[in-house]
């Protein structure tokens, strides 16, 4: 099938081969024999390097569990340029890292005018990107994919606005046997039973 891709690319455009895709625009790709794997975890060495966080703690979560941002009126400003930049490599980040999504996004809405506050929160999420540094996806080759998707929200749960929050994860399942996907089935409406 590659062959023929190629076949068909050489026809229309002029181009060569290079090899096995192993680097491009920040992503690493691991071809082995069960699967490609996916990282980006030079871009995270390069990210934590630019903001000086070489050599910070880790972090377990990417955002505190109790925290709960606002626009602080009365926070420090920061440098907005510089916590934009920020917010545009860790929005980069997200193409391949779901699991600091929510806090980036999260983040992402104070680029207008930015505190020390929020400045923060985003240096937390390098500190847990360094915890996590070789975390990357992993798609097997040889297994059926199952979407399975979870949604969350709350009435008037952000404190800007007073407005609905939500999120929602579509999680690939790859080669999962009926038994297991009955579990994360039952697992799920008794997690959905005890939240209300």
């Amino acid at each position: 099938m590659c062959e023929e891709l190629v076949a068909v690319m050489h026809g229309e455009f002029e181009m060569f081969m290079m090899g096995e895709l192993t680097y491009f625009l920040g992503l690493q790709v691991k071809q082995l024999k069960h699967g490609t794997f996916l990282s980006q975890s030079k871009y995270y060495f390069d990210l934590l390097k630019k903001f000086k966080m070489e050599d910070c703690k880790e972090a377990a979560t990417p955002i505190a569990t109790n925290c709960l941002m606002d626009a602080d009126e009365v926070g420090q400003q920061v440098d907005s340029t510089k916590y934009r930049g920020l917010i545009g490599s860790l929005l980069y980040l997200t193409a391949n890292r779901p699991d600091i999504q929510f806090g980036v996004c999260l983040c992402a809405r104070f680029q207008s005018n930015p505190k020390e506050s929020h400045f923060k929160a985003t240096k937390r999420i390098l500190k847990y990107l360094k915890g996590t540094i070789n975390v990357g996806l992993w798609y097997p080759n040889e297994y059926n994919i199952v979407v399975s998707g979870f949604s969350d929200f709350d009435y008037a749960g952000c404190k800007l606005d007073l407005k609905r929050t939500s999120g929602t994860c579509n999680t690939p399942i790859f080669g999962m046997s009926r038994n297991i996907r009955k579990f994360l089935r039952l697992a799920e409406k008794e997690l959905t039973l005890k939240m209300y």
